[in-house]
């Protein structure tokens, strides 16, 4: 038996050393080392193509509109196929802003002056090279709203500008208070639910360019304020239509999605840092009717609505805030044609959330879900650093609605 043994132990070892140096021969040579290598790739192919790569969902119930889609804006039918290596909802949100490339914009900044005394910083890019617009009164215009705490510098809204540019558009960034370097001049900054300022905004875009065909982009927080404007406002808008990336539909399931383990410490307290960078700035304005200490000292962005957002624009609760600031409450009044790009994987506005029986109940409305994408992320190709799924759909949608809107109502 011993003997027995020690042929058993020379042969594993014998074994394991043609293993180790078929191994290490790796995609250059042959034997069970490429064949592992091989193998596993053709699996990988396999898993990806079956269960990844997928054509978006179309919603709508308005057949006029899902044909005008298909016609015009075909990228919203095609198969997406997300970057082979980080297809993940969360690596997808977090390697965005890193990989992809930064277009570079000059803008001319506007102040405009509000009502109760603040001031909105908007910055133009008004495309004055345009060959196909020549005429600024006509020139088609894109009114751009960021996410959160995002500015005109966000690298989403860059490629949004390239893209429109190389059409002929205008576009203007509309930054909310108090974040793109200009003086808060009153204690009051901004949130998803009141839309007295994008109104006040998009007043001021119209009363310069009357004769220009206008329309609005709105990115996560950027959309949710888009989407309750479009609810309280209903046909009653100068704008012709609305694309909406990534909002969060439900706010009371986002920041509980947010909130849990793995995404606390991935989103909710980095995003939380960054609201309070964004007021920190101001706390001398904002001492007078808030307890800053307290503030700062929010540890997620539930604790900072509390605390902080709620309180500046009255709510009694923060569920009262909540409840105001859910687009899927007011989905039901938008009058205009509404394309919505989300995520089923989206952490910042889960799949569950998104409200696709009250979608199908107005024909202004369809909504473009994909598998994979994450939030704002997107991503395509095997190294993704220029165009991804999202700046497409902004284009082919965009373009659709300038030159082809009027076909909406006839096909």
């Amino acid at each position: 038996r011993p003997a027995r043994a020690m042929d058993w132990q020379v042969l594993t070892r014998e074994l394991s050393l043609y293993l180790e140096s078929q191994v290490r021969v790796g995609l250059f040579g042959s034997g069970v080392g490429l064949s592992l290598v091989l193998g596993f790739g053709v699996a990988y192919a396999c898993y990806y193509l079956s269960s990844i790569a997928k054509k978006p969902q179309l919603v709508a119930s308005n057949a006029r509109f899902c044909r005008f889609l298909e016609e015009y804006c075909p990228v919203v039918t095609e198969t997406y196929y997300p970057t082979i290596w980080c297809w993940e909802g969360r690596v997808q949100t977090l390697l965005r802003p890193f990989i992809t490339s930064r277009p570079q914009v000059q803008y001319r900044n506007e102040l405009i002056k509000t009502a109760d005394g603040g001031q909105i910083s908007l910055d133009w890019f008004d495309n004055n090279d345009s060959l196909c617009y020549p005429d600024a009164s006509t020139r088609p215009t894109v009114l751009l709203l960021p996410g959160l705490t995002g500015t005109s510098k966000e690298s989403y809204i860059l490629h949004m500008i390239h893209q429109s540019e190389t059409l002929g558009y205008r576009c203007v960034v509309f930054n909310n208070r108090g974040i793109a370097g200009e003086d808060l001049l009153t204690p009051r900054t901004y949130c998803a639910a009141n839309t007295e300022d994008l109104e006040a905004v998009i007043h001021h875009i119209h009363s310069l360019h009357p004769s220009a065909p206008f329309m609005a982009a709105g990115v996560s927080m950027g959309g949710m304020l888009l989407l309750n404007y479009l609810g309280k406002t209903g046909r009653d808008t100068p704008l012709m239509a609305a694309a909406i990336f990534s909002a969060g539909w439900n706010v009371f399931e986002s920041v509980e999605s947010l909130e849990k383990p793995l995404n606390w410490l991935l989103f909710n307290y980095y995003l939380t840092t960054c609201l309070q960078s964004s007021i920190s700035r101001h706390r001398q304005m904002l001492e007078k009717l808030f307890d800053m200490d307290l503030v700062m000292k929010a540890r997620t962005v539930r604790e900072f609505d509390k605390q902080f957002t709620s309180v500046m624009f009255g709510y009694r609760t923060i569920d009262d805030y909540y409840e105001d600031a859910s687009p899927c409450r007011k989905l039901k009044s938008v009058g205009i044609p509404v394309l919505c790009l989300n995520s089923v994987d989206d952490v910042f506005s889960p799949g569950h959330a998104i409200p696709v029986e009250t979608a199908k109940k107005n024909a202004n409305v369809a909504l473009v879900l994909t598998s994979c994408g994450g939030h704002i992320g997107f991503l395509e190709g095997i190294w993704p650093r220029k165009c991804t799924y999202m700046d497409r759909v902004f284009k082919q949608f965009v373009q659709a609605m300038f030159e082809h809107g009027n076909k909406i109502f006839s096909m």
